[in-house]
């Protein structure tokens, strides 16, 4: 069956179920930002040893995104996604049981797998079940479906917190959505495996690897995005502590300001015009131009005031940015989506954890302005590596 064919015969709730999920999975998220201090009290253990749990899941989730890929080549994609959201259920639940700091641990862990296997997984849907013309809207409003967690989960939890706690958001807001993704997926997605050379190889999995490592422009978007992650680090680990300490804001007013900065990345994802109208490649070299841009601006802002209206305008064209690099990264290797896009997410990880450890080295050393030229300065990187080295193969540019 050719792509037309298969676009034409999935389920009507093909996609609904892919934003419906992105929207679950990004609730924990939200949760260990939220609660960090009152899950370290709850352990007894000092807040910089809870936050390790976060890197720790990460490093999983890098390792299990490069298994993922070898997974790919013997699974569908919807099975995989299943098996996804299936540890992420047991994430939730285990997060809401946890007896120790050694369990928690666990389950964060068990959370950086599902993370690994969802992501790509839902990519690579897209990639064989959706149009082409079709397929920048449908991963801009998966992407901001993600975002959307943030900006609506976080007032609903801490409402929920003051009736008993971080467990009690944890048991009425993230395990309900965890829980309803399972389904709601496993009756929209086909679990078939679409036929191909690349999926009849499956002894050659180092093989795949070559092939995406070898080609350029595959190469130059792996690349190129993580020092695009690297730029909306900023934003994302250093956002609130910047308000606060350089505009001496409450933490609910700074919390404002991030769910504002939430919305704006949501908006940048759903921006879908210049993606059809000047390509994936030009989007994405323009977008994280942009974000550099603002990113550097904002943390020289004089005042309040235009240091959040460009905050706003980074967090923007971060959404746009991610949405467009997506999916000029989805094109790149059609017969080994799956594979492809698990590396993707290995390689954005890599891109988080060196942003994150770029700003606070930054941040120990010197101060804001220069982690904002750090880290701002990464999105002219990332340009560079994009417009040098990828092709866009839906388009003549």
């Amino acid at each position: 069956m050719n792509l037309s064919e298969r676009a034409s015969s999935v389920s009507r709730l093909f996609l609904p179920s892919l934003i419906f999920a992105s929207f679950a999975t990004g609730t924990i998220g939200i949760f260990t930002a939220l609660f960090l201090i009152e899950i370290s009290k709850t352990f007894g253990v000092t807040v910089g040893l809870m936050g390790q749990a976060n890197t720790f899941a990460s490093v999983v989730a890098v390792a299990f995104a490069l298994i993922t890929g070898i997974l790919s080549l013997r699974f569908s994609s919807g099975i995989l996604l299943l098996a996804g959201l299936l540890a992420y259920s047991i994430a939730a639940v285990g997060c809401y049981f946890a007896w120790s700091f050694e369990a928690i641990l666990i389950f964060y862990s068990v959370n950086g797998v599902a993370q690994a296997m969802i992501g790509p997984m839902t990519n690579a849907l897209v990639g064989d079940n959706v149009a082409l013309e079709k397929r920048a809207s449908a991963i801009g409003r998966i992407n901001a479906a993600g975002s959307l967690a943030f900006l609506i989960g976080a007032p609903i939890m801490g409402v929920l917190s003051n009736l008993g706690g971080w467990r009690i958001a944890v048991l009425m807001f993230i395990t309900p959505f965890s829980l309803g993704a399972l389904p709601f997926v496993g009756a929209s997605v086909s679990s078939r495996k679409p036929i191909s050379k690349a999926n009849r190889e499956t002894s050659a999995y180092s093989e795949s690897f070559r092939r995406i490592l070898s080609n350029r422009s595959a190469t130059g978007c792996l690349v190129g995005n993580v020092f695009r992650v690297a730029v909306a680090t900023a934003l994302l680990a250093y956002g609130t502590a910047f308000t606060i300490q350089r505009f001496g804001l409450t933490i609910s007013l700074a919390s404002v300001v991030i769910l504002l900065v939430a919305l704006f990345a949501t908006l940048g994802n759903l921006i879908e015009r210049p993606i059809r109208k000047r390509g994936r490649k030009a989007s994405t070299v323009a977008s994280v131009l942009f974000a550099g841009f603002f990113t550097i601006s904002y943390a020289f802002a004089p005042s309040f005031l235009p240091c959040v209206i460009l905050m706003f305008g980074a967090a923007l064209f971060d959404g746009l940015a991610a949405s467009a690099s997506m999916s000029l990264t989805l094109e790149q290797m059609p017969d080994l989506r799956g594979t492809m896009m698990s590396l993707f997410a290995a390689f954005t990880g890599v891109g988080a954890a060196i942003g994150a450890g770029i700003g606070g080295l930054t941040l120990v050393l010197y101060n804001y302005e220069v982690l904002g030229m750090m880290l701002g300065s990464m999105g002219i990187v990332a340009a560079v590596v994009f417009k040098s080295l990828t092709v866009d193969p839906t388009s003549n540019v």
